[in-house]
């Protein structure tokens, strides 16, 4: 195999054109096996495998800085630097990362793992680069759904004034994670109808120069309308309206049209755009018949395409089949995602509802004052992100929502562990981000059936409200006969007891159970209390069980620093609640690595036997 004898990229230069063909089926073969056993995303990498070895067969890494965008794409990358050894442990605790670490190899220029950020950071290196004057390449590879975020244009926006040179790599593939929306990708579209417009231009002048005398006025008109139709369907007129040479499109699976044009504009100076057409999914069907689904997959069955289930709901799922029955009830519910319908669970809602839907593309601060928009109008907007996704948008939270006090509800997938895709997509941080914010209600579920109950709640609220919940299949219970409301800012007990008070919150309240069942049978005595609000928060029930027991262990699965452990010991503080022991537990303050959740909440002590044992030792046992 071909693939065994490179160590690094320079391994790969020694290849002969029929030979990097051959290359790009083995790794292809390579990146499914190792998927359909770890999961990871796969769709996107086999998409970009002739793109990565042109990329480092032209330049020269890791001295020419090459930045994936997003990062979920960078396999075939790591494979051809060095990593081939390493490539089964992906994305597996203490593995190699499923994104670009800069930590974790030379060749990782930049870390990421978050959309459209790649064309800003590769500025800043060639900024530097000058300003040190030294002399090297920098390669930003974005998507065409990447672009549909603001950052991207800010990046591109700015190059283009700087005039540096950088080489933008824009791979097309129709796709982010859900098919793309929006006007850019129509008109990238058209794009593809550039030599449309030649043949319209070389027409025309050919009639006009036949016609033996033709008017300055009629030349005015000729000349104005050409400008209009460029404007439309030139290739690039866009990239080059803010400073780019475009070149393209180029067939992004023609190993050898893009190695000649990656060498033909090398050198060019300024800012250059290379625009390439690839396919998500390339050289598997399953994959190829549906990307979305094969973005990010676990572990499945290669030869069928099918994935291996638990049989178990995930609360996502969940989550949009409890949002489908309260819609069916309130015309004013609509639902919106950027670019994750399928990953947020909204895909029977938008086959429900498909007109009150809307996918903004990677632009969640666009979609939270898009949302407060539609709020000012009566309508009552979901907005469904990811947590670390949410972050993104955390002024338009404050500014356009929550300011206001707009009724817009914030529902927060993929909060605490997420696992194998590791630091940039654990949500470690939701719970200390919102709830200082005024007049915003901050939930979490300890299981299915209240997620719907909690849903519910707040859309009977007027006023901003977030629910957040874990990644991963729901527990006790999964679709209500009917679903009823939560008394706003009202924890239930699960289990009495009077040695310890162990007051959790979400995901970490069923463990909390289970804990205080494991220390019953070693003489300690644990209450539970399952949270539900961490804003406004239950300050009568818990003072009065604090000042009965004396001894508190509170548990979240988000960091520690300004999260649900710090709300109670403020909230404790303000009611004059002294004389107090108390221990937090949660996300210690650090970026946790990637691993199963399993393995993860074991070793941060967020599962049953973690929390019996911080119980046991505050108790003094």
């Amino acid at each position: 195999m071909h693939i065994e004898k490179i160590k690094s990229p320079e391994d790969l230069k020694k290849l002969t054109m029929p030979e990097l063909t051959e290359l790009a089926g083995e790794l292809r073969e390579l990146i499914i096996e190792r998927v359909a056993v770890n999961g990871g995303h796969l769709a996107s990498n086999l998409g970009v495998i002739d793109l990565t070895i042109a990329l480092h067969y032209v330049f020269n890494s890791p001295v020419d800085k090459i930045i994936w965008d997003v990062g979920h794409q960078s396999y075939a990358h790591k494979l051809l630097t060095g990593r081939l050894e390493g490539f089964p442990t992906i994305r597996q605790h203490e593995g190699i990362s499923g994104f670009p670490k800069i930590t974790e190899s030379p060749h990782d220029a930049f870390g990421t793992g978050h959309s459209s950020t790649s064309i800003s950071a590769a500025l800043g290196i060639a900024e530097a680069r000058d300003r040190k004057k030294e002399h090297f390449k920098v390669i930003p590879v974005i998507g065409d759904g990447a672009l549909t975020a603001g950052l991207a244009f800010e990046g591109l926006n700015h190059a283009g004034h700087l005039k540096k040179d950088i080489i933008v790599i824009l791979n097309d593939n129709e796709m982010s994670i859900s098919p793309n929306v929006g006007a850019l990708s129509a008109y990238l579209r058209r794009i593809l109808m550039g030599d449309i417009y030649t043949k319209i231009k070389k027409e025309t002048k050919s009639f006009l120069e036949r016609i033996p005398s033709v008017g300055e006025s009629v030349l005015k008109i000729a000349q104005k309308a050409e400008e209009t139709v460029k404007g439309f369907i030139v290739p690039g007129i866009l990239f080059e309206e803010l400073g780019f040479q475009y070149v393209g499109p180029v067939d992004g699976h023609r190993i050898d049209m893009m190695i000649e044009t990656f060498k033909r504009f090398k050198d060019f100076p300024g800012p250059v755009l290379i625009h390439t057409i690839t396919k998500k999914g390339k050289g598997y069907e399953p994959a190829e018949k549906s990307p979305g689904i094969f973005h990010g997959i676990g572990p499945f069955d290669i030869e069928t395409g099918e994935v291996r289930s638990s049989g178990k709901k995930s609360y996502s799922e969940i989550f949009g089949y409890f949002l489908v029955r309260l819609a069916k009830d309130d015309p004013r519910i609509v639902a919106i995602t950027a670019a994750m319908t399928e990953g947020t669970g909204l895909g029977e809602f938008v086959n429900n509802f498909p007109k009150r839907f809307y996918d903004v593309g990677i632009a969640e601060p666009h979609a939270v004052t898009f949302a407060a928009g539609l709020a000012t109008q009566g309508l009552k907007p979901v907005v469904a992100i990811y947590s670390t996704f949410l972050q993104r948008s955390y002024d338009e939270i404050i500014h356009d929502v929550c300011l206001q006090n707009l009724s817009v509800v914030f529902a927060i997938d993929r909060a605490g562990i997420v696992g194998e895709d590791g630091p940039t997509h654990n949500g470690a941080f939701d719970l200390s981000y919102l709830r200082h914010i005024p007049n915003l209600i901050v939930m979490a579920p300890k299981d299915g059936n209240e997620l719907g109950q909690m849903l519910k709640t707040v859309l009977s609220h007027d006023g901003p409200s977030a629910i957040r919940y874990p990644r991963g299949s729901v527990t006790n219970g999964q679709e209500a006969a009917e679903i009823n409301t939560i008394p706003l800012g009202k924890a239930e007990i699960m289990r009495e007891g009077k040695d310890i008070l162990i007051i959790a919150i979400g995901s970490a309240v069923l463990p909390a159970v289970a804990a205080a069942d494991m220390i019953e049978k070693m003489g300690v005595s644990a209450c539970v209390v399952n949270a539900r609000f961490v804003k406004p928060l239950d300050i009568d029930l818990i003072s009065q069980l604090a000042r009965e027991t004396k001894i508190i262990l509170t548990v979240e699965e988000n960091t520690v620093s300004g999260g649900f452990g710090s709300a109670v010991m403020e909230e404790l503080n303000k009611a004059g609640v002294d004389g107090l022991k108390i221990k937090m537990l949660g996300i210690p303050d650090r970026f946790i690595e990637q691993g199963t959740q399993s393995i993860l909440r074991k070793k941060l002590g967020l599962d049953a036997e973690g929390i019996a044992k911080e119980a046991l030792a505050l108790a003094g046992k």
